[in-house]
């Protein structure tokens, strides 16, 4: 990816965003599926069963239920994505996995969990038994490394990585042309693939200016999801309602989480054929 920073993106007001219709969370209430926003890319997903935490490299993590399945995903060797300090949970989680990116190297994994790692490259397929079973297919990034889908206690969560359609203002026209190609072409496998997520997370980043909201567009329209979490936004929370502002995203706007602040949860539907969701906390 080629960084290109701006400050010229608009810009909205909070009192024009729009609720997103989840459930209010509650410790005491009972849900098969709660999500935390951590930070830029980072997310917490727990299940009855599971804990899944996907590039988690800064912010602060809530607690793990020791007796979960801890799966975490990293999807590249960014450092905004990845962090060895990772590696320090298996301190105090004893029942945890690393399924990492091929991009990382595989020295950077302590000696003494290499067995507890596992490298996924496009098209790779993984299952688990493990955490009520987990099954994750990787997916070419069109920038490092790879997205994750995953299968798990009857739910799909897809995790973009760096898989978007990085088009920038000033950028050569062939080069944003191909980089447009590419992920269209990545999204369509998604699609032919079969899955239709419950919980997609995927960029929407200001630093591209005007064309901020193209990749998580193309993904609501080629692929879909139930609910769409976006991530990699840098701490501009304006994004999400500015992306909710435009006249294309009529079709799914209501399917887009309202993001206001690190550290924020949502709770699902304790059932996985409930698809209707909730407000946020």
């Amino acid at each position: 990816m080629r960084f290109h920073f701006s400050s010229t993106y608009v810009m909205m007001n909070a009192d024009s965003q729009v609720t997103f219709p989840l459930k209010s969370y509650s410790e005491s209430e009972e849900s098969a599926m709660k999500i935390t926003y951590i930070k830029h890319s980072g997310y917490l997903l727990e299940s009855d069963q599971a804990l899944l935490l996907f590039d988690f490299w800064k912010g602060t993590l809530p607690p793990l239920a020791p007796e979960k399945d801890l799966f975490v995903f990293v999807s590249h060797r960014h450092e905004d994505h990845f962090s060895p300090k990772i590696f320090d949970l298996a301190a105090t989680h004893p029942r945890i996995r690393f399924i990492l990116s091929d991009d990382i190297w595989q020295n950077k994994v302590p000696d003494h969990l290499h067995g507890l790692a596992w490298f996924m490259d496009p098209g790779k397929v993984l299952e688990w038994k493990e955490g009520g079973g987990l099954r994750v297919t990787a997916f070419k990034s069109t920038d490092e490394g790879v997205a994750f889908m995953a299968e798990t206690g009857g739910y799909t969560i897809y995790h973009a990585g760096d898989l978007n359609n990085w088009r920038w203002n000033g950028e050569d026209l062939a080069w944003n042309n191909n980089m447009s190609t590419n992920y269209r072409r990545e999204l369509e496998k998604i699609k032919a693939s079969g899955f239709h997520p419950d919980v997609a997370m995927v960029p929407l980043d200001g630093r591209q200016e005007d064309l901020f909201y193209l990749g998580l567009d193309d993904f609501m329209r080629t692929v879909g999801a139930e609910m769409v979490f976006p991530m990699h936004f840098w701490e501009d929370f304006s994004v999400i309602p500015a992306l909710k502002k435009l006249d294309c995203s009529a079709e799914y706007r209501d399917r887009v989480a309202d993001i206001r602040k690190d550290g924020q949860r949502f709770c699902f539907p304790a059932f996985p054929d409930n698809r209707s969701g909730g407000e946020t906390t």
